[in-house]
């Protein structure tokens, strides 16, 4: 097998790369730099830039399985430029490969899992959202979402496996939420935001990996949430990452109008309330090592200072 992936130098790319070639699993990437491109035996790059539809057709090359990760980072201020940027950056990656594909005569690529979110859910403190769920969330994030899935399914029409894989608050020291989340707790200024109670459903950076290649082994196809199996409050979150880095939480909660004020309709992405159910890629056979975020940040921590902590295998799992 070989594998094709678009995202693969971005922060979850790497931590599939990392998984494939543990398992001896050669993969190609598509770069918009050209100075990003490498040509080893089992890591090589092609030039693409999907705002022009421009692709390397030579990337798909003895490739079986394609793991779309594509899209502007939606973590920025939401001006009239950035959204368009993260609508067209989702899309035209998606276009870019399934026209690459057409012309290429392509017919040994057998699926494609292409990245998604669990933005698509709608803003609800009591709901457990599965991936049965019809009602799409107002506003930008779900109307990205919905349409970025639509997308995908297109491939479909060349009789490929499709499947989406909705994504939540990735968990990882190397990039992400977290080591922004970390900046007021360290500096003795973390809180929770807004009421706290708002529901985070998370995935430890390392199971994210996991469940990717276990999509692409499995050939499974539809819709599954990467999400750990126990969602928490920002509340509890916030607490769990002080209580990680030894530190104090004192102040009072940070008000809805100061995180609007500063950040405007991004700060939907810190508000909304979205508990989302892992059940569906379980009952699949997947099993997730984090299951719980006590350990998920304790690991992740540890691992900074080179201290291993056991995995969730040997942990009972959290009452949430």
């Amino acid at each position: 097998m070989k594998v094709l992936i678009t995202g693969a130098t971005g922060l979850v790319g790497q931590a599939i790369v990392k998984v494939l070639h543990s398992k001896g699993i050669p993969v190609n990437y598509l770069t918009t730099s050209r100075d990003k491109i490498s040509s080893s035996e089992d890591f090589r790059g092609f030039y693409w830039n999907p705002s022009k539809g421009e692709i390397d057709l030579a990337c798909f090359e003895q490739v079986q399985a394609i793991i779309n990760l594509a899209g502007t980072n939606i973590a920025k201020r939401w001006t009239p430029l950035h959204k368009k940027k993260v609508f067209s950056s989702r899309i035209d990656s998606l276009r870019t490969l399934k026209k690459g594909m057409e012309k290429a005569g392509i017919s040994e690529v057998e699926c494609l899992v292409s990245a998604s979110a669990i933005g698509i859910y709608p803003d609800s403190p009591s709901k457990f959202y599965d991936e049965h769920e019809t009602e799409v969330a107002d506003g930008f994030l779900g109307q990205v979402v919905q349409k970025w899935e639509a997308e995908a399914d297109t491939f479909k029409k060349l009789g490929i496996v499709v499947s989406k894989v909705r994504i939540g608050v990735v968990l990882s020291t190397g990039g992400g939420a977290l080591p922004k989340m970390t900046i007021p707790v360290k500096n003795f200024v973390g809180a929770p935001l807004g009421s706290g109670e708002q529901w985070q459903s998370w995935i430890h950076i390392e199971d994210l990996a996991q469940l990717f290649v276990f999509i692409v082994e499995n050939n499974l196809k539809g819709t599954y949430n990467a999400v750990a199996p126990n969602p928490v409050t920002n509340t509890k979150m916030t607490k769990e990452l002080a209580r990680v880095l030894d530190m104090p939480l004192w102040l009072p909660h940070v008000p809805k109008f100061v995180l609007k004020a500063i950040l405007g309709n991004m700060s939907q992405l810190l508000l909304n309330s979205q508990r989302v159910s892992s059940k569906k890629i379980e009952k699949a056979g997947f099993v997730f090592q984090y299951c719980n975020i006590c350990t998920a940040l304790e690991n992740l921590y540890s691992t900074e200072k080179g201290v291993d902590v056991p995995s969730m295998k040997t942990v009972e799992k959290e009452v949430v």
